[in-house]
């Protein structure tokens, strides 16, 4: 069966978690499988109901969400929610095993795999998570960034088609978001996932393949990340400050010199 072009198809996809008060109103969208696409915007503009929705953790109030090709129901929503794993921002409310090892089996333990199976599923991706030395370790024992790290490898193990990432560099510090944001980018490059990760952080939003903007619940703007960034406005209303690296290169433009070399190793030139 050949891959389905898009990963999502959103169509006037509308909710609300009490009458009158839509957190999203009639949101149309479609997400190419295998890309990597930021979801930006103020807080309360629906960002996290929106991976909710996408997740199947919620049901749309009006308007239709198709997977991979398939309307996500009340009745195909079992079917369809083991090809989508979620990351969320604390991954202290993932965990369910006494040992790493056990949370990254967790999951598989109701998919009718065998013990060979699931032994060599754990191991391949804590090997690719960097976490093996880990494995007998309680999870109280880890640091923020190793948490996440295993959070994500107990998604993994479940080989979803899409990832989820719900905030989920929010509470690591520099050092743990900068490893987190090299294991997305080794996903993207895999091309065997597609990515949505809901964040603030200008550094994941660059690494992205495009930018969708919401303010109000619904579509204020779909944009690639440099686009985004040189969108001043835009910014402001999504309270995002751009990479530094982008700060540095529009300063130079507008002192009339190609900042590009500098981005390269080069040396300043004036245009």
């Amino acid at each position: 069966m050949a891959a389905a072009e898009f990963a999502y198809e959103l169509k006037q996809v509308s909710f609300a978690y009490v009458p009158d008060a839509p957190v999203l109103d009639e949101v149309t969208l479609r997400i190419s499988s295998g890309s990597w696409v930021s979801v930006v915007g103020p807080n309360g503009c629906g960002k996290s109901t929106l991976a909710k929705l996408l997740g199947g953790l919620l049901a749309v109030n009006n308007g239709t969400i198709s997977v991979e090709g398939r309307e996500l129901t009340r009745e195909s929503v079992w079917e369809i929610r083991p090809r989508i794993g979620m990351v969320f921002q604390n991954p202290d409310n993932q965990f369910i095993g006494a040992t790493v090892e056990e949370d990254i089996a967790f999951g598989l333990e109701g998919r009718c795999l065998s013990r060979e199976e699931m032994r060599g599923r754990v191991e391949r991706y804590a090997e690719k998570l960097e976490i093996r030395h880990l494995l007998s370790k309680h999870p109280a024992e880890l640091s923020g960034g190793q948490k996440q790290r295993v959070a994500i490898a107990s998604i993994l193990a479940m080989e979803p088609g899409i990832v989820i990432f719900d905030e989920a560099s929010s509470m690591l510090d520099e050092k743990a978001r900068g490893e987190l944001l090299q294991i997305w980018q080794d996903m993207r490059k895999s091309g065997d996932y597609t990515l949505i990760s809901i964040t603030h952080d200008a550094e994941e939003i660059m690494a992205s393949d495009r930018a969708i903007v919401l303010r109000g619940g619904a579509i204020a703007a779909d944009r690639t990340p440099a686009e985004l960034f040189a969108d001043e406005e835009l910014l402001q209303e999504c309270r995002l400050i751009a990479p530094y690296r982008v700060r540095l290169l529009q300063e130079l433009r507008k002192r009339g010199m190609d900042g590009e070399s500098i981005l390269h190793g080069g040396h300043l030139r004036r245009r």
